[in-house]
């Protein structure tokens, strides 16, 4: 009989990592996830050799450790991972990241970081327990890493990836790695989490990159996409093989190619009419388009998230939006006369360049001009928070130059998720700064909204006669959505330590000397 021998089939475990933080994002992470880890990991299930599982800690249902964070002793020990991967796309999950490379380091696993994060503070990953730092597109180099790992470890020849070698870094490329054609991608597999709850939005996405160059922004590069049909039969897949209905498109700028936008909307009403549910990032003003804003709407696009950012001018040309506050209210009425519910995002507090003297910081008047505005444009839902010089920005370049971003032992990476003081602001101090961002909040969703509720379920018979059913709907619906909002932003107030943070923040006096971030 002929001897053969079986081939080991190994493990790889690609990790999200929950924000050690409590923040308003919480509710809305436990019901999706995140799509590059997910493709990542469908791009190693095809590897012959290897097998792919994604846990995701912000929506987890396994075993749980003695912090009631995801037990991953529980799940090596069970099903021992050859290699991991992490995804560093945010920095206020960092700590969590060197926290579990750690652990897998000492469990003799290879450890890989991808994102945005990983990409500009390679040195300070690898420093961590971290073996790769892939820079780029993560699925197809993710082949030639995991081949390494089967041979003899070496990543030598191996094209943008940073790595440890006869005791420094070593760079293979400095060119960030790209998938050539999006279209060869397969569709995300997400019957690879393991131990997740329901996915209630589904995360898809045709556009990498964008060549906007806002300030505050660390994603760059020159867009490229793939084909509307490419989109469209992702979304029949998920539609067919999971019983989607709900989905959630990434990509930073949906009208980055706007030709492509419309014909995949004008498909999706074709073949689904309105039964499905998008929700969207677009910028403000493609209110303008209005062949993309008809088409969103006959395939069911009903929520818009768009980032404001500012209703004052001198903020958006430091942020270099491309737009100043004249037309916003203007836009912002078209995008409601189409019947969207819009999540308008907001930055309070943005610093301006020391040169910049044009205007004097005066926190009553922006808290003013923020409500006003907030009131007139009648938006449905709002996000504010504060400016986060997130690595590999303009944003903390600048604010490094100047001096006034705290070093990280006063304010970890776990704070950089938009609620916390990260940079010594002017013009206001640092308590009012970072109290500020909650007073908006609350202003907005209020208790209010607990008596517009049933007041305006019983006059609906009058008010739907009167205003048409749309018109009290929306009305009634944005009041479900306020009292919603106020549960948890107070529970996010009460989940985070806000009161020994700014009492440390107080205390620091910077040194003209030191090196602040990293």
């Amino acid at each position: 009989m002929e001897n053969t021998t079986k081939r080991e089939i190994r493990l790889f475990r690609m990790i999200v990592p929950a924000s050690l933080e409590l923040n308003v994002f919480s509710g809305f992470i436990s019901k999706m996830t995140a799509l590059g880890p997910v493709m990542v990991a469908t791009s190693v299930n095809k590897v012959q050799g290897w097998r792919a599982e994604v846990i995701d800690e912000g929506n987890f249902r396994g075993p749980r450790d003695s912090q009631g964070l995801p037990d991953h002793k529980a799940l090596q020990d069970r099903n021992p991972a050859t290699a991991v991967g992490f995804y560093c796309g945010l920095s206020s999950a960092i700590p969590r990241v060197f926290h579990l490379a750690e652990f897998y380091h000492k469990s003799f696993a290879v450890t890989i970081a991808g994102g945005w994060h990983a990409h500009y503070q390679p040195t300070e990953m690898l420093e961590n327990n971290i073996d790769v730092v892939v820079h780029g597109d993560g699925e197809y180099v993710i082949w030639q890493i995991l081949s390494a790992v089967e041979k003899d470890g070496c990543f030598a020849d191996i094209p943008g990836i940073s790595f440890w070698g006869a005791g420094e870094r070593k760079t293979n490329s400095s060119e960030t790695l790209e998938v050539r054609d999006l279209d060869d991608l397969p569709h995300p597999d997400f019957g690879l989490l393991r131990h997740a709850g329901k996915i209630k939005y589904y995360p898809i996405g045709r556009i990498r990159g964008c060549d906007r160059n806002c300030e505050f922004c660390s994603v760059k590069g020159k867009p490229r996409w793939s084909s509307h049909q490419h989109l469209f039969e992702t979304v029949n897949w998920l539609v067919e093989t999971r019983r989607a209905c709900r989905f959630f498109i990434v990509d930073d700028r949906l009208e980055g190619d706007l030709a492509g936008a419309i014909e995949f909307f004008k498909m999706v009403s074709e073949r689904y009419g309105r039964r499905l549910g998008f929700t969207v990032q677009v910028r403000l003003e493609t209110a303008q388009k209005r062949e993309l804003l008809e088409a969103m709407k006959n395939a069911g696009v009903r929520v818009v998230c768009i980032g404001y950012e500012s209703p004052i001018d001198e903020e958006l040309k430091a942020m270099r939006k491309g737009y100043l506050s004249a037309k916003m209210l203007e836009w912002t009425r078209i995008w409601r006369s189409c019947g969207f519910r819009i999540h308008a995002m907001f930055i309070f507090g943005y610093p301006h360049p020391q040169k910049e003297i044009s205007r004097l910081v005066n926190p009553k008047e922006d808290v003013k001009r923020f409500r006003e505005f907030i009131r007139k444009s009648h938006v449905d839902t709002i996000q504010i928070l504060l400016p986060v010089p997130l690595p590999g920005t303009a944003l903390r370049e600048r604010l490094i130059e100047e001096g006034r971003i705290f070093p990280l032992a006063i304010v970890p990476w776990d704070r950089y998720d938009g609620n916390s003081v990260c940079f010594l602001p002017k013009g206001m101090s640092r308590r009012e700064l970072q109290e500020i961002q909650m007073k908006l909040m609350v202003r907005f969703y209020n208790l209010w909204a607990f008596a517009r509720i049933p007041f305006k379920t019983i006059a609906s018979p009058v008010d739907c006669f009167i205003w048409g059913w749309d018109r009290w709907y929306r009305h009634w619906f944005r009041d479900i959505l306020k009292a919603g909002g106020y549960l948890l932003v107070r529970r996010w107030k009460r989940g985070r330590r806000e009161g020994d943070f700014i009492r440390q923040l107080e205390k620091y006096q910077p040194d003209e000397h030191e090196n602040h971030g990293i």
